[in-house]
């Protein structure tokens, strides 16, 4: 019986890889909880920065920082936040997908681009299509350090205040819930004002000691937020697309293993069956 011999080859073939599924679904849940944790602890400290800049962005300060000065956009440059690893699903696959759409608008209106990249997957894909990479950071792990990833980032900042770049976005996957994620775009200079009508008038803070001083501060703090709350997020991502791509693995091994458990039975049923006709065959020529 060579076919059935076969079939319980591929279904044990298919079960061991159920099991490595199944046990990657476990640790991405597990990973899961401390990145949204991470994630969530860093939201209102971001969403507060972000407002304090769109309000200063609307006002009339004494001291105007040059990253809110806004310009013609003759090249735009982007910080691309993407995965270390695969097997998440089509998170990474939507962020380009999304980034390619978007950099294609640009240049059908004469306006290149600059890649600043986070995540091995960005690297690899940009190594494949093209792109004017102009840095590069791997590896940043489920726990990223500041440190890590303000190198990069400062070659983009570099950029705009010499004039290289007139505008720079971030994009990353934006976690929705466990079971949605979606690549999102934010505008990280020149800086962008609150949207809200209620600071839609010129006012302005009283600062103490000096303007200068804080406003830099401010602004400075302001990108080290939004990037790094952007990688720690996209972190969260991951860990929820694998969670959920592995176990729609795990769930097709167990179909597959179900249909092909059901072939074996026919097969051996039928090869049963030839069995027994060739001996009654062979009786009745006896």
């Amino acid at each position: 019986m060579a076919g059935g011999r076969e079939i319980k080859k591929k279904i044990a073939s298919v079960q061991t890889t159920q099991k490595s599924t199944r046990a990657m679904q476990m640790v991405a849940a597990s990973r899961m909880k401390r990145t949204q944790e991470r994630m969530q602890h860093g939201r209102p400290y971001s969403v507060c920065i972000e407002e304090l800049i769109g309000h200063m962005a609307n006002a009339s300060p004494e001291y105007r920082h040059e990253y809110m000065i806004a310009r013609d956009v003759k090249r735009i440059g982007y910080v691309v936040v993407s995965t270390d690893r695969g097997l998440c699903g089509g998170l990474n696959v939507n962020l380009f997908r999304e980034l390619v759409r978007v950099i294609r608008r640009w240049e059908a209106d004469g306006v290149p681009a600059d890649l600043a990249l986070v995540g091995n997957k960005a690297a690899q894909f940009f190594r494949a299509v093209g792109g004017n990479v102009v840095a590069s950071m791997g590896d940043v792990g489920e726990a990223p350090a500041l440190a890590d990833l303000i190198g990069g980032v400062k070659v983009m900042l570099t950029a705009f205040t010499e004039g290289r770049i007139d505008r720079l976005d971030v994009i990353s996957n934006e976690f929705v819930n466990t079971m949605t994620q979606r690549p999102v775009i934010k505008q990280l200079l020149p800086l962008p004002p609150a949207s809200s009508e209620e600071f839609a008038h010129r006012w302005d803070y009283l600062y103490e000691p000096d303007a200068r001083e804080l406003v830099e501060g401010l602004v400075e703090r302001y990108i080290e937020s939004l990037v790094y709350q952007a990688v720690v997020e996209n972190t969260a991502c991951e860990q929820a697309a694998r969670m959920i791509a592995m176990k729609n693995a795990t769930d097709n091994a167990e179909e597959i293993v179900g249909e092909l458990t059901l072939l074996y039975n026919n097969a051996r049923q039928a090869s049963i069956t030839q069995e027994i006709a060739e001996i009654v065959g062979g009786a009745a020529a006896v």
